[in-house]
């Protein structure tokens, strides 16, 4: 331990952690929160869901209903591998994208996030290869910088993951010697690029994995989401059994249940599920009972269709503010989900600037928080319009844009505040037409 730990006593157990302990680190929407919360911001940072039109008095009274007739089971140790009455009604919910699920073939996990932490503790040694989108989720990156895999991105554009580039990596690392042991990623609706996967290149990405004997996750919490009711072929559904499928109740239902699912062939099933015990014995009871009682009882398919049509009213209202305040970016026009993906004028850099954006009353996510190593993405920031109210989201834009149009003075009087490399960021990270 060194004198000045000692002195200061930062962290007495500082020598005592393991190796994988000292890359954890906040991720930058998380240490946004605190900021973000405050009543005054804006935030167009965070992917929370907006529940303000979940029939919260129903669901209170059904709760008590469900407590009062299976309580004793509801708070209590339950199964490793989920509640089969939730399992069993889980593909019904598959079914509108088009998937046949057996209930057997289901893990209960606590929200898809430790789906993904499960599937990279059973994979990844240090050092082993991961794919992903770049950008892709930041929550996920946290998660692969834990097990201290080497995450290798793959550039996106407007039609997804591009085939070619995903093919031109992976014979590359087999060059190198190298072996990837999964390909992750969010075909639907994408955080945070707001993209989806072409119907045309869902089974290019899947011959080429199968080629390269690569795993595919596939990561759908938006896949319910189209603004237009419109769902993709999943990947699950082509390949069966080349594809590990994690779902979500979040984004449908409501996230504090911390309800979330996987799909996996039968031997990783019961790899998973054996992790899963090791972690956490059994996922929530009462989570589940209260989502099963949900699914049983209320008409979750209007209500999915309700939130459609809300976030389908805050893009359009993200949409024409960044018309009217920010001519000067670019980003994309998402079909469904929660994010747009803007892209900001040559020399600023998103990060540096969100700073200036808070002291404003304005929060974003910047775009490095989605790629590993945190140095690409600086010319971009995801801006979320889940949560705020259109009229806020106008507002959060023009805010935005009073900070933009100073660093774009200083800019032109000083030059560029961006620290990225051009060509470095071109190759991990999409290209300027591409998203």
């Amino acid at each position: 331990m060194s004198n000045d730990v000692k002195g200061n006593r930062l962290d007495p157990w500082l020598d005592n952690y393991a190796a994988r302990a000292h890359g954890l680190r906040a991720s930058e929407t998380r240490s946004l929160f605190a900021v973000a919360s405050r009543p005054e911001v804006v935030s167009l940072a965070g992917g929370m869901p907006n529940l303000k039109d979940l029939p919260l008095d129903e669901l209170a009274q059904a709760t008590y209903d469900m407590i009062r007739k299976d309580g004793g089971k509801a708070l209590q140790y339950g199964n490793g591998q989920g509640l089969p009455s939730l399992r069993e009604k889980i593909p019904e919910v598959m079914a509108l994208e088009g998937i046949d699920a057996d209930p057997e073939d289901i893990i209960i996990t606590t929200g898809s996030q430790q789906a993904v932490d499960i599937i990279t503790e059973l994979f990844i040694d240090p050092g082993d290869v991961i794919l992903a989108e770049a950008p892709t989720y930041v929550g996920s990156l946290s998660i692969f910088a834990t097990y201290q895999a080497d995450v290798q991105q793959v550039p996106l554009d407007a039609d997804g993951v591009i085939p070619e580039a995903l093919e031109e990596t992976m014979l590359r690392l087999e060059r190198e010697g190298r072996r990837v042991k999964f390909f992750y990623c969010l075909p639907n609706f994408h955080n945070p690029a707001g993209v989806t996967l072409s119907e045309e290149r869902r089974p290019q990405v899947i011959e080429i994995c199968r080629r390269h004997h690569v795993l595919i996750v596939e990561d759908n919490p938006y896949g319910l989401l189209g603004f237009k009711g419109q769902t993709s072929t999943a990947l699950k559904t082509l390949a069966p059994d080349d594809v590990v499928y994690l779902g979500s109740f979040s984004k449908i239902f409501a996230p504090g249940y911390r309800v979330g699912w996987a799909v996996a062939p039968p031997a990783v099933r019961e790899k998973m599920k054996l992790a899963s015990e090791a972690a956490i014995l059994c996922p929530s009871s009462m989570g589940q009972y209260s989502v099963a009682m949900y699914l049983e009882n209320f008409d979750w398919k209007r209500q999915i269709a309700e939130f459609r049509n809300m976030y389908c009213e805050r893009r359009d209202a993200m949409i024409a503010a960044l018309h009217e305040f920010l001519p000067m970016c670019s980003w994309n026009v998402p079909e469904g989900g929660f994010y747009t993906w803007v892209r900001l004028p040559e020399g600023l850099d998103a990060k540096k600037m969100l700073p200036r954006a808070v002291t404003n009353l304005v929060a974003y996510v910047s775009g490095t928080a989605f790629y590993a190593g945190g140095q690409a993405g600086r010319d971009h920031m995801r801006l979320s319009f889940c949560y705020p109210e259109p009229a806020d989201i106008r507002l959060g834009v023009q805010r935005l844009s009073e900070v933009i149009t100073r660093d774009l003075e200083l800019v032109r009087i000083f030059g560029p505040t961006s620290s990225r490399n051009g060509d470095a960021d071109a190759v991990v990270g999409p290209a300027p037409d591409q998203i």
